[in-house]
């Protein structure tokens, strides 16, 4: 079935991105594709990020003949947006570290950012910091356990929960001094409530969310009028019972019709 713009990521991190732009564009063909065979990609070498992103992306072109594709994923996006643009025609938006938000809202000029070791280690945020926050102090923290946490469930937990599993890094950017988080891999975004909680009131939390969606609507503006529509959910990789069972959940929790395997 032709799906006009795809979302693409490892895992559930770029559902809260999905679900902002439903609302904004609930007329929208659109699909979910969680790449469950090659996560999590933050624990890849930049060379297998783009091997993956190409695999998986020719997979979804043949099967949804997407007329966009919006990789809502720092890690992928950090290691291989070029690539992608370079070997298929259709367009691509990318989702990058919200480094030039953080170093516009920071007073101290202290920036934390957290975000997967992939991205953490990827030249392009480098680049990201020396063109936008040249001038702030930057603490880096990966943290794959917390993004495992995410995807196995976590953003079901009671808030206890949540909150005990945000705290250390909390702890770390505090005794950095930053004022300002950048939630620098998708999935965080599940907890973007309970960072924003925890950090108060002298950190502000950081996300590049609405200016992903923004940008994908201007790339490929949504049709006009219509009736709301309804989008689609799948994954790669072998369909365990658990992940049936996570997967239907996530569907049921973000409004999406889950179609298992890409």
């Amino acid at each position: 079935m032709h799906k006009k713009y795809v979302f693409l990521d490892s895992g559930i991190g770029g559902l809260p991105y999905f679900r902002y732009f439903h609302k904004k564009a609930p007329q929208a063909a659109a699909a979910y594709i969680a790449d469950l065979e090659h996560f999590p990609y933050g624990e890849k070498t930049r060379e297998e990020v783009i091997k993956y992103a190409l695999g998986v992306t020719e997979k979804i072109i043949n099967r949804l003949d997407p007329a966009m594709i919006v990789v809502v994923c720092n890690t992928m996006s950090t290691a291989a947006l070029d690539a992608l643009r370079k070997h298929f025609s259709i367009p691509f938006v990318g989702t990058v570290p919200a480094v030039k938000v953080a170093a516009e809202v920071s007073v101290n000029k202290r920036i934390g950012i957290i975000a997967t070791a992939r991205t953490i280690n990827d030249p392009y945020l480098d680049k990201l910091i020396e063109s936008f926050a040249a001038d702030c102090t930057i603490e880096r923290r990966a943290d794959a356990e917390l993004v495992a946490k995410i995807e196995n469930g976590l953003i079901t937990a009671p808030d206890e929960e949540k909150r005990k599993a945000v705290m250390p890094a909390i702890r770390q950017f505090k005794d950095a001094g930053v004022d300002t988080i950048v939630l620098a891999c998708t999935h965080f975004l599940h907890l973007a409530d309970t960072f924003t909680e925890c950090a108060a009131p002298e950190i502000k939390v950081v996300d590049s969310l609405p200016g992903v969606v923004s940008h994908a609507l201007d790339v490929l503006p949504p049709p006009s009028g219509g009736e709301a529509s309804r989008s689609s959910c799948y994954v790669t990789g072998e369909i365990t019972d658990r992940i049936d069972r996570l997967y239907r959940g996530y569907c049921e929790l973000f409004d999406l019709d889950w179609k298992g395997a890409l």
